[in-house]
């Protein structure tokens, strides 16, 4: 098969959750387990690093591997979803796996995978760890795909398990209340491992303490800990909150020798290092045009006190979103004064447009019908005035088609 070929196959051949959502969730971990055996356990030939948590998972996880980088190690680096290529999912030093190497898995494993019907995210999660096992990373920095418990990447054995904090986000799957999920995430605590929160949260730093009080593992709540102070290239005042976890890992990661300098220089070059996409991203200056993949309440939360600090004559909106999101919980965050374009991601989960207006009607926030994000898009940028503030957002979905 070519790399287009075999990127079909995988994408229609087996559930993928980020097209459909829960019904592709797996919620075992008995094909990964099997898929691992069969593939001579790769999860144990290297370290790792293991991020799970609601919001900053992804930002985390490529700080972490930039500084690693900037220390001189070989550093892996799983994440998902992609915005615009497969491959952004499994990097060594910032570096996508090549398309060959896909290809070569999916023929090699090709019998097992259709025999044993794994999911996309298994078959994924199987792929880079047998990449990382076979270019020998000095470590690997591996971001949970949901929840933590029963993830596919909780097969692994890391140095140091970090959860950046816990928000109302995939209740249908991780439980309706902040303890339910807390409990998810708290999965990937290992016996004996140190475990780190980036951020301290009243409702459910007991949940942790006792779980990993039953594992004898070390927790580390880094919001606790006196850190010196370090700025980091990501934009967006959220990021102080991931770097505080980020530094509390690397105190608690032994046997790498990482130095303030390498710190403060993978900060400082994390999209440089590991080609990070949609945190805070400028994409124009006039008018000024920001993306941002935040897609919960508490993501959102965030980029909305961001943008009210923002200096502008107009603030346009350009949203999107899945059908799963509490929209009541949500569109009461955003400006009233501002221009609306709603929009609906180009995927199998994008909520309605028709849908979007009218809820946005019964918060107050009112504006144009686009049945495309690039669409909504440049209807934004025909409108806006240079000194003007263009934010696209709402999903992973809607930003993708913009970077």
């Amino acid at each position: 098969m070519t790399y287009k070929e075999t990127l079909a196959w995988m994408f229609t051949q087996l559930p993928v959750y980020q097209q459909k959502g829960k019904v592709a969730y797996n919620g075992k971990m008995d094909n990964i387990q099997a898929f691992s055996t069969f593939l001579k356990h790769p999860e144990t030939k290297f370290k790792s690093l293991h991020v799970a948590g609601t919001n900053g998972k992804g930002s985390s996880s490529h700080m972490l591997a930039s500084i690693l980088q900037e220390a001189g190690y070989k550093v892996g680096l799983y994440t998902s979803p992609h915005l615009k290529d497969f491959r952004e999912r499994i990097k060594i030093n910032g570096k996508t796996i090549r398309k060959k190497e896909v290809v070569r898995f999916i023929e090699g494993n090709k019998v097992f995978l259709e025999e044993n019907r794994l999911s996309f995210f298994e078959m994924t999660v199987g792929m880079a760890f047998d990449y990382f096992a076979h270019k020998k990373v000095d470590i690997a920095v591996v971001e949970v795909g949901l929840g933590g418990r029963l993830d596919s990447t909780n097969i692994l054995n890391p140095e140091v398990a970090l959860i950046t904090n816990i928000g109302m986000d995939h209740l249908d799957m991780l439980g309706d209340t902040l303890s339910k999920i807390a409990r998810e995430k708290a999965g990937i605590i290992k016996t004996d491992i140190p475990v780190v929160v980036s951020e301290y949260q009243e409702e459910v730093a007991e949940v942790f303490s006792a779980i990993a009080a039953s594992k004898h593992a070390k927790i580390v709540f880094a919001d606790h800990v006196e850190h010196k102070t370090y700025k980091t290239s990501l934009l967006g005042n959220y990021q102080i909150r991931n770097v505080k976890g980020v530094l509390s890992v690397l105190d608690e990661l032994k046997g790498f020798n990482v130095k303030k300098k390498h710190i403060k220089r993978g900060l400082m070059r994390v999209v440089a290092n590991t080609g990070l996409l949609g945190r805070w991203q400028i994409l124009d200056k006039k008018p000024m045009v920001v993306c941002d993949t935040a897609h919960n309440k508490e993501g959102l939360a965030y980029v909305t006190e961001q943008l009210a600090q923002q200096e502008f004559r107009t603030l346009h909106l350009v949203l999107g979103f899945v059908k799963e999101k509490d929209l009541d919980r949500i569109l009461p965050l955003f400006p009233k004064n501002a221009q609306y374009y709603f929009c609906r991601p180009n995927i199998m989960r994008g909520l309605e447009v028709v849908t979007l207006v009218g809820k946005a009607r019964e918060q107050g926030l009112v504006g144009e019908a686009y049945d495309s994000v690039n669409k909504a898009f440049k209807a934004a940028k025909k409108k806006a005035g240079k000194n003007d503030f263009i934010f696209i957002g709402g999903s992973t979905f809607t930003v993708a088609e913009v970077v």
